[in-house]
C-alpha cells in the first residue's frame, strides 16, 4: 500500500511545489512507483513536468468531484516511475462546489482507494492555503511534509497549521504524522539563515529533516523547462539536495515497517 505524503503550508512561496516535483522525481530515481497529485489550482506541479495545462480535460477536480475514477486522471511523466493527476485553474471552483457535499473532507481519500496499491509512495501538492482542497489533501494522507523557508517569518503561521493538523487528526485522520520540518532556501553566507536553522531545530528537534535545501539558481531554472531538477541538471545543489531528501524519507519510512 502506498503512503500518501501531503506537502503543505498556507504561506505561498516556501518550496512545496519545488519540494513536491522534485522529491517525487528523487524517489522515482529511486526505483520507487510515485505518483504526483497536483492539488492547487495554479497547476504548477503540473507544468513544471512540462505537460501543457490547456490540454488537460480530467485531472484533480474530477477525481475530487467523484466524477471520473482515479485511474482514468492519471497519465505519465517523462522523468522515470512518476505519474502525475494534473491540475487545471478550474480546481479553484472546486471548494464551492463541494461546500454543500455531504463527506466533503473525504473526497480525494475515496477515489485514491482505487490506486493507492499501485505506488509505493503518493505526493500531494497543496495550495497555498488552508481551504478545502488542502483539508481533503491531508485527510487522505498518512503524514505532511511542511516547508519552512530560511527567512525572516518563517515561523509565521506555522502555528496555524500544526493547529489545522491537530484538528484533522481529531476529527477527520487520527493517523495522520508529521512526515518531516523542511528547511528551504538556505544560503550558507548569510547569518538570518543560519538564525533560522538554528531555532527551528531547537524548537522542534527530531521532526526537522537533516537535509536542507540550499538556494539554487539552476533549481528555480528547471520549472521553465518543464523538467525535475534530478532531469535538468543532475549535479546541481538542488539536485543532490532532493535526492538526499528522498533517500532520507525511504530510510526513515523502511525503519518505520521494519519496527
Amino acid at each position: 500500500m502506498g503512503k500518501i505524503i501531503a506537502v503543505a503550508n498556507q504561506k505561498g512561496g516556501v518550496g512545496k511545489t519545488t519540494t513536491s516535483v522534485n522529491l517525487a522525481a528523487g524517489l522515482g530515481m529511486m526505483e520507487k512507483k510515485v505518483l504526483l497529485i497536483d492539488a492547487d489550482p495554479q497547476a504548477n506541479a503540473t507544468s513544471g513536468l512540462g505537460i501543457d495545462v490547456d490540454s488537460i480535460e480530467i485531472g484533480t477536480y474530477q477525481c475530487l468531484e467523484l466524477t471520473v475514477p482515479a485511474s482514468e486522471t492519471i497519465i505519465p511523466t517523462d522523468s522515470p516511475n512518476l505519474d502525475i493527476m494534473p491540475s487545471h485553474m478550474d480546481l479553484v471552483a472546486i471548494e464551492i462546489e463541494l461546500v454543500d457535499k455531504q463527506d466533503r473532507e473525504y473526497m480525494l481519500k475515496k477515489s485514491l482507494e482505487e490506486v493507492r496499491d499501485n505506488y509505493d509512495f503518493i505526493i500531494i501538492d497543496c495550495a497555498p492555503s488552508l481551504g478545502l482542497i488542502t483539508l481533503n489533501a491531508l485527510t487522505a494522507s498518512d503524514s505532511v511534509i511542511i516547508p519552512i523557508q530560511c527567512e525572516y517569518f518563517a515561523l509565521e503561521g506555522l502555528g496555524k497549521l500544526l493547529n489545522t493538523i491537530k484538528s484533522i487528526r481529531s476529527i477527520h485522520n487520527p493517523d495522520l504524522d508529521i512526515e518531516g520540518l523542511l528547511l528551504t532556501m538556505y544560503d550558507a553566507r548569510l547569518r538570518l539563515s543560519n538564525q533560522v536553522v538554528e531555532e527551528v531545530r531547537t524548537h522542534f528537534e527530531a521532526m526537522v529533516f537533516d537535509t536542507i535545501i540550499q538556494r539554487n539558481v539552476r533549481l528555480s531554472e528547471a520549472p521553465s523547462y518543464g523538467e525535475s531538477i534530478i532531469k535538468y541538471d543532475a549535479s546541481s545543489k538542488g539536485a543532490i539536495n532532493y535526492l538526499n531528501l528522498a533517500n532520507e524519507i525511504v530510510e526513515r519510512n523502511t525503519k518505520e515497517v521494519a519496527n
